[in-house]
């Protein structure tokens, strides 16, 4: 079969991949203003309407960890998506070379095409398998770029195994004891390929981090603690780090922000360079007045057993983040299920939980809360008494919180 049609599907399936990673690196840019934004998670995005459901899988991935890399270096870091799109480009550059110039027998590009598609497909495996075993979720856009990347490595290798097929001219020719001939082939070709590849990766990631926005006049700017001592003792000790900026994290044990924030916090290792305390702020209306309505069902009655563990209280923390959904379903039908299920759990804190010690510590928290003139929202971020941004608690997280470790007062102290 003439390698013609297979380079042909292989044009179609690197179009593919440029169109979807082409909208997962335009979701990523619209939130450089910081602000919130639509995600485009449909498998046809910008012709389908996007449903909830699978725009909250795209969110997951876009604000985890693993969607960008350079985070320090400048806000939100540089898009897996963008390098995923030049190396599509590059795909569809290769492949129209090929078919513009009647190439496809070309053995030696033909083989080229095998090689550069691993690369697609191997940066696939390792974010599908990142996406599915780490994060528990995936998105549209993210399957629909791994399909794209197989199907130019199949159509690649189906193009290459044409071209090996000998033409009658080379069959004559073999036949007078003449070797095939595969230009474009050896190191050398590959060496020159790759070199092409690297100039379509590096121009538009450059381009990125020149016009990227500097934010560094919110370092600081979004206020600090007026009260911030502990004089009821009713900060829990998250870490032992020592010499250290000291933070205080104000959280709700069920709110699924904090578990995210958690988790892009530890994955940076910024974690490490500060000493954590929490403050509990439940966004549920039974113990909590400052809330109008509950969000959290439960949340009152998992932060009473974080008090009540003292010593035990990040095993609490943590076994609450990964029961959330299931606490705040089962609290919704049974008021007392969150105290039968953490009690369960972790059977010493049974006794402790309702009783007017624990509520009072609890509502001592919740004053703290006042005092400081915290808003209704978790969670936050306080590095030496002075906020993170809450607009750089996902994405900007790891550019804003090292500048704010480096030098946390400069701001509030420059600010009259």
């Amino acid at each position: 079969m003439s390698p013609r049609p297979f380079t042909i599907l292989f044009i179609i399936a690197a179009l593919a991949g440029a169109w979807f990673t082409g909208f997962a690196t335009a979701d990523f840019a619209s939130h450089l203003d910081r602000q919130v934004h639509d995600i485009h998670c449909a498998w046809a995005p910008g012709l389908v309407d996007d449903d909830a459901s699978a725009s909250s899988g795209c969110k997951v991935t876009m604000m985890s960890p693993y969607s960008s890399v350079l985070r320090t270096l400048v806000w939100g870091g540089i898009p897996i998506a963008l390098p995923g799109l030049a190396t599509f480009a590059f795909l569809v550059f290769r492949g129209l070379d090929l078919f513009l110039n009647r190439r496809e027998g070309d053995r030696g590009a033909a083989r080229f095409l095998v090689v550069a598609s691993l690369v697609p497909v191997l940066t696939s495996a390792v974010m599908g398998y990142l996406s599915i075993v780490e994060l528990g979720t995936t998105c549209k856009l993210c399957v629909g770029t791994y399909v794209s990347s197989a199907a130019c490595l199949a159509f690649a290798l189906g193009a290459w195994r044409s071209s090996m097929a000998p033409t009658m001219a080379e069959d004559i020719a073999i036949g007078a004891g003449a070797e095939p001939e595969a230009s474009g082939g050896g190191f050398g070709g590959l060496f020159v390929g790759f070199a092409t590849l690297g100039g379509f990766v590096a121009v538009p990631s450059l381009v990125y981090l020149i016009l990227a926005p500097d934010f560094s006049n919110f370092i600081g700017a979004c206020g600090s603690l007026p009260a911030p001592e502990d004089k009821f003792g009713v900060m829990i000790a998250l870490d032992e780090n020592s010499g250290v900026p000291n933070a205080i994290e104000v959280f709700d044990p069920l709110c699924p922000s904090c578990k995210a924030f958690e988790e892009r916090l530890e994955a940076s290792g910024l974690d490490s360079q500060l000493h954590r305390s929490a403050v509990l702020f439940p966004l549920d209306q039974t113990c909590n007045w400052n809330v109008g309505e509950t969000l959290h069902p439960g949340a009152c009655t998992i932060s009473e057993a974080i008090l009540c563990a003292e010593g035990n209280a990040d095993a609490v923390i943590a076994w609450a983040f990964v029961n959330q959904e299931a606490i705040m379903a089962a609290t919704k039908a049974d008021p007392t299920a969150a105290a039968a299920m953490v009690s369960a759990q972790f059977p010493q804190v049974a006794a402790c939980l309702g009783t007017p010690a624990t509520k009072i510590k609890l509502t001592r928290s919740l004053k703290w809360a006042v005092a400081n003139h915290l808003p209704v929202l978790t969670p936050q971020l306080y590095v030496e008494g002075v906020k993170l941004c809450d607009e750089d608690t996902d994405l900007g997280m790891d550019w804003a919180l090292s500048r704010l470790i480096a030098n946390p007062k400069a701001k509030a102290e420059a600010t009259p």
